[in-house]
């Protein structure tokens, strides 16, 4: 039998150059469970930037590794996971 541990969020999303909206918490979560997300929307996507901690940085180059969680329900939209960002800045 599975179940789902609580999860420890030592990763934490960050303002990024490019981002056009912060999406708040559902007003059903706590401030434990949930912040605001920085994203870019653009061509249908919505894009946001994580920051590993140090702890996380070299369990992943160890591993290579990385578990992702959404909470949706009973589907899971589409998603993608990047290192390089997915998105080009274009200065005037």
């Amino acid at each position: 039998m599975l179940s789902i541990k609580p999860p420890i969020f030592t990763m934490k999303p960050i303002e990024f150059e490019g981002q056009t909206i912060v999406l708040s918490k559902p007003p059903s979560m706590t401030d434990e469970e949930c912040g605001s997300l920085a994203i870019l929307q653009l061509d249908g996507t919505c894009i946001s930037c994580w920051k590993m901690s140090w702890r996380e940085r070299f369990k992943a180059f160890f591993t290579g590794v990385m578990w992702i969680g959404v909470y949706s329900g009973k589907t899971q939209p589409p998603i993608y996971v990047a290192i390089d960002r997915p998105f080009n800045i274009i200065k005037p």
